[in-house]
């Protein structure tokens, strides 16, 4: 810890808002975090308040993160400190210098504020909103504001379906030799129901492909991934999951490990917080997960009553 002013950082005194990047170890999911003292002269001259959205770039690289204020030795005057999410993004190395800014205004922002006040999202605007969630320039503040919006003002017919493009385009998508690919999925909201471990052992014993990417629990006590983890591992990569259906025809994997749809498993970690899953989020959800993945065929399992996520047979 040096102590020296952020401006010494690479040895031209010309240089502004430069600070040596530290990598702190802390995990904080998808959500960026810098840390930098409240002293820090970089924080006084452009203003940046505790919980302040900061642009940090390394080369081409850029990232916004949160920022929160240290008042102890944790991090020195002229370092920032960064969390996992931050410094993998930047793709960092110890000793390098990362430059802090004020990000631009997301005009995406604008489009979540409408729907809180009941407008409709078109396709440009749900694309804008997605690309940004995955883009990670979205603050859990940011995020919250939008699953409330859609929750609350709910989404029609043509914004699911816009919902559910926008998502299946922000990620990777898996294409397979044979036909036809099958799945089934549960909207969930009932302890102990889980079917999927019999059925995908059944649809692959009967020669059937069944890619299946479960999710992890949202309102009920455990998702069917983390049923199934407690048998075998689910974080599988792509290349494992083409392993494992390639040589036994089916396989149960956590649908944020394989990166398909990854707005999606953004916005549950949010629904699981505020204990919220609408039914317009809802189906773009499971559709996305199941289009990216490559299905052709999908079964949908909707457990219905007084205390069940859906409530009655006309709701479902």
């Amino acid at each position: 810890m040096t102590g020296q002013p952020s401006q010494q950082v690479d040895g031209d005194p010309g240089a502004e808002n430069l600070l040596r990047a530290r990598r702190l170890g802390i995990e904080t999911l998808h959500e960026a975090v810098v840390f930098m003292r409240a002293d820090c002269p970089v924080c006084r001259s452009e203003g940046f308040d505790a919980h302040a959205r900061v642009k940090l770039s390394r080369g081409e690289r850029s990232v916004i993160a949160t920022l929160y204020h240290v008042t102890t030795d944790m991090v020195a005057i002229d370092e920032a400190g960064l969390s996992e999410t931050a410094w993998k993004d930047l793709g960092l190395s110890e000793g390098d210098v990362v430059r802090a800014s004020h990000p631009h205004p997301l005009v995406s922002l604008s489009r979540v504020r409408g729907k809180v006040y009941g407008e409709r999202l078109d396709g440009v605007a749900l694309g804008e909103i997605i690309g940004d969630i995955v883009a990670h320039r979205y603050s859990d503040v940011h995020l919250s504001a939008l699953v409330t919006a859609c929750s609350s003002q709910g989404l029609d017919h043509d914004e699911t379906v816009a919902l559910t493009a926008a998502m299946v385009q922000a990620g990777e998508r898996l294409s397979w030799d044979v036909r036809p690919v099958v799945d089934k999925h549960s909207v969930g909201g009932l302890p102990g129901n889980r079917t999927t471990p019999i059925i995908v052992a059944i649809a692959a014993a009967c020669g059937l492909t069944m890619p299946k990417t479960s999710s992890r629990a949202i309102t009920s006590p455990a998702g069917t991934a983390d049923t199934m983890e407690t048998m075998a591992p689910v974080n599988l990569d792509i290349a494992a999951m083409r392993r494992v259906v390639e040589q036994e025809g089916g396989c149960i994997v956590w649908g944020g490990a394989v990166h398909l749809s990854p707005a999606d498993d953004t916005i549950i970690r949010i629904e699981r917080a505020l204990e919220l899953d609408s039914p317009g989020q809802l189906v773009a959800s499971v559709l996305s997960k199941k289009i990216a993945a490559g299905s052709t065929h999908l079964v949908i399992d909707m457990p219905v009553g007084p205390t069940a996520k859906v409530r009655s047979a006309m709701a479902a």
